[in-house]
């Protein structure tokens, strides 16, 4: 192939659109920002792009709950759309409100419940019935802050998969988190261990040296510091902490102290956001 196409999706109240074009277009593909409503309208637009974002930002104001929203809008129109766009070995990435609205939709975890991720054909799924709807995406939720405050800090991540193509296994990375409702909590604890055992865990807050820790560490109170999910296909990675807003050296908080120094390596060099956007863009230019 010789360009990869990424579509970041727009609705009201994102607000990391254009960072995060920037930084798919800094990564090599060719991307474009596009409204919800004009997916709707036209649902086979969505065949001539590879990468599909859910950006951050405040969808909709986050009312009713961050992301809902936006998460029912894909529900009920473009369910089928982005089923077949995941079913297509393609490429989806959440970040922080994005990252809720996946989760929100039942596309993250994406287990054998997941109407999206396996198939709403397949699974019989019916978006307008509440009981299955229930049944089918209560297994995991994220929710306020235990500081019952917007968080805006910088933090650690330890990686937890290898199988996810977004991710460079065994690289600890630095991302700032900007979010008020990003704790991440299961219903109960075999849904952490089945979040556990089935590899859907992506990355996990930890300190400086990889180690977990209660806050700021954990800026949200997550369980088991969940920062990040994956699906089961490692195709699809939703996360709160934005790697679009670490794409330059220059924007590591201490950039300016390390350069040069042997720390420089561990992220600063080649900026350790911008890692996930290139691992993207590389699976797509190697499969397609």
């Amino acid at each position: 192939m010789t360009q990869v196409k990424a579509i970041v999706l727009r609705a009201a109240g994102i607000n990391c659109d254009m960072e995060t074009e920037y930084a798919l277009e800094l990564a090599g593909a060719k991307a474009c920002r596009l409204h919800i409503n004009r997916i709707i309208e036209d649902k086979s637009a969505l065949d001539e792009f590879q990468i599909l974002v859910f950006p951050g930002g405040f969808s909709y104001g986050d009312d009713v709950a961050a992301g809902k929203i936006l998460a029912n809008q894909i529900i009920h129109h473009l369910s089928e759309p982005v089923r077949k766009f995941v079913d297509d070995g393609k490429l989806v990435l959440g970040i922080c409100n994005g990252f809720q609205v996946l989760v929100k939709t039942g596309i993250l975890p994406g287990d054998e419940t997941s109407h999206i991720a396996k198939g709403l054909r397949r699974s019989g799924f019916d978006p307008l019935a509440k009981a299955d709807r229930k049944s089918q995406m209560n297994s995991v939720t994220i929710t306020y802050n235990d500081s019952g405050k917007f968080e805006d800090r910088w933090v650690y991540l330890a990686p937890q998969t290898k199988s996810c193509i977004f991710i460079e296994p065994g690289r600890q990375i630095y991302l700032p988190v900007a979010h008020g409702e990003g704790k991440v909590v299961t219903k109960d604890d075999s849904a952490l261990e089945k979040l556990k055992s089935e590899g859907h865990i992506a990355f996990k807050y930890v300190d400086k040296d990889g180690k977990e820790g209660d806050y700021p560490v954990n800026p949200n109170g997550s369980v088991d510091s969940i920062a990040g999910l994956t699906d089961a296909t490692g195709r699809v990675l939703g996360l709160m902490p934005h790697p679009e807003r670490h794409i330059r050296p220059t924007q590591h908080p201490h950039w300016s102290r390390i350069r040069g120094t042997k720390d420089e390596g561990r992220g600063t060099r080649y900026s350790d956001g911008i890692t996930m956007f290139t691992n993207a863009v590389k699976f797509i230019q190697k499969n397609f």
